[in-house]
């Protein structure tokens, strides 16, 4: 960044100096055009009222004095030329003509007689200094040319050169102390900056995935940190999410668990109670003198075994019953949402009314009724089917929180619409078909309802409709 900022302060100060020296070059070029403009018509006056004809061997007589009264009214040395280019005057001090006047090259001769303009600037350096010669044909009243007019014209530079060396101070002390209040800002701006990212650095190293997750909190700082911090306060709710979910998928493991070991529990009792009554029934003879014994013998093994497998059936629908209720404020389009990032097909569309929906309601138990219907939808549809489509979608009505999820797969068939919801019924070629049946006493226990329509090959809309709780 500073290393740009110097690029540029160059750039600056070089455009700079070239525009002072432009301008000090197109200031001496007008300056020497109006001189020579007015010095024209001083002489076409002189040539208009002079007594010697117009002729250029009487240039000399004509100008003799006038041309030093000439040099002092315009403040420039005046020198007048035949046509071929020798001097024939000037209005140098007399000292100064000891030796021969250098004529007017040839060259300049040439440029002037092919100029549409008849006028020619010699630009030279002499000892460090630079000089504009203006060369014109000197003409009579009649537009003839009698001679060559060359005004030299000294180029004084030094207050443009004052100019550049003031601006050049100037701007080196603004750029310096630009340069010092930049070193000083980026000094605090890197410690700021850096002291955000150690703190992002440290929450971090500190996150884990099975405990409660702090999240960020910075009050001023740059826009890519907030940034940064809202990417990570974001992550932290996807991994409490997650880790709701996968706590859920793990209790819903333990629970089929459970089930195989109720299931083998209750088989071991119902043996020795089979064969206890084959037994009595071969063994059975009413005129035993002891058949009331035996019966009551028989009656207490029956029921020590009916009590074990109620035992067990106790136990099991403790267990297996829905945890209680965690209601929490939340916002049900957001929870909604989030939970079908855990689904990975590109045909699962979302949509909702408004950005927001508040209620109360377990966070838990939302996510896994939206979870088990769009799972539902997913597998509804055939592998082959051509566009497929999930759409879930979320908006209020009255004083209800709806929730749709609709597919486009091969539907329920009539004979199956009244038996959807039963437990044990399912259309799949795995599982329990308990899904629906504990959806559906979620949604009831919240005083809510779910209905779906279906048509064959064409799809399935499931409708959860769940009140909005504010209390």
């Amino acid at each position: 960044m500073i290393f740009l900022t110097l690029i540029a302060s160059v750039l600056i100060a070089a455009v700079s100096i070239y525009q002072f020296r432009k301008e000090a070059r197109d200031y001496h070029q007008d300056r020497l055009e109006r001189k020579e403009d007015a010095i024209t018509e001083h002489i076409n006056y002189i040539l208009s009222t002079t007594t010697y004809p117009l002729t250029t061997e009487n240039l000399p007589l004509i100008f003799k004095d006038k041309i030093y009264e000439l040099a002092n009214i315009h403040s420039l040395e005046i020198n007048i030329y035949d046509l071929n280019g020798k001097l024939l005057i000037s209005s140098k001090g007399a000292f100064t003509i000891d030796k021969v006047a250098k004529p007017i090259q040839p060259i300049i001769l040439k440029i002037i007689q092919s100029s549409p303009s008849k006028r020619f600037v010699d630009l030279q350096m002499v000892q460090g200094q630079k000089y504009r010669s203006s060369y014109s044909y000197l003409k009579d009243t009649k537009f003839k040319p009698l001679g060559i007019i060359n005004l030299p014209y000294v180029e004084e530079t030094s207050f443009y050169e004052n100019e550049v060396k003031n601006f050049l101070m100037r701007f080196s002390q603004v750029y310096g102390f630009m340069l010092l209040i930049s070193f000083v800002i980026a000094y605090f701006l890197s410690s700021y900056i850096t002291k955000s990212l150690q703190t992002i650095s440290e929450k971090l190293q500190q996150t884990q995935f099975y405990k409660k997750n702090e999240k960020i909190q910075l009050e001023s700082t740059s826009k890519e940190i907030k940034s940064l911090v809202s990417a990570y306060n974001a992550m932290v709710d996807k991994l409490e999410e997650s880790a709701a979910l996968l706590a859920q998928s793990e209790r819903e493991e333990a629970w089929r668990e459970m089930a195989k070991q109720v299931a083998h529990e209750i088989k071991n009792p119902l043996t020795p109670m089979r064969l206890t009554v084959q037994s009595f029934q071969r063994k059975f003879d009413p005129n035993d003198p002891n058949v009331k014994q035996k019966m009551d013998d028989y009656s207490k093994t029956l029921i020590q075994q009916i009590d074990t497998m109620s035992s067990v059936a106790s136990a099991f629908s403790n267990f297996a019953s829905l945890p209680a209720q965690q209601n929490e404020t939340l916002n049900i389009v957001y929870v909604v949402q989030l939970a079908l990032d855990i689904f990975t097909e590109d045909f699962i569309r979302f949509e909702a009314s408004e950005p927001e929906i508040i209620t109360k309601i377990d966070r838990t138990q939302l996510i896994r009724i939206i979870t088990n219907l769009v799972k539902n939808a997913i597998q509804a549809i055939p592998e082959d089917k051509v566009n497929p489509l999930v759409v879930v979608t979320v908006f209020r009505e009255g004083e209800n929180a709806k929730i749709i999820v609709k597919d486009n797969g091969k539907g329920i068939s009539i004979e199956n619409k009244n038996r959807i919801f039963e437990p044990k019924f399912t259309t799949k070629t795995s599982g329990m078909g308990l899904g629906l049946g504990i959806i559906r006493n979620i949604v009831e226990s919240y005083h809510g309802t779910i209905d779906f329509e279906s048509e064959p090959e064409a799809g399935t809309e499931f409708t959860v409709t769940l009140p909005i709780i504010n209390t």
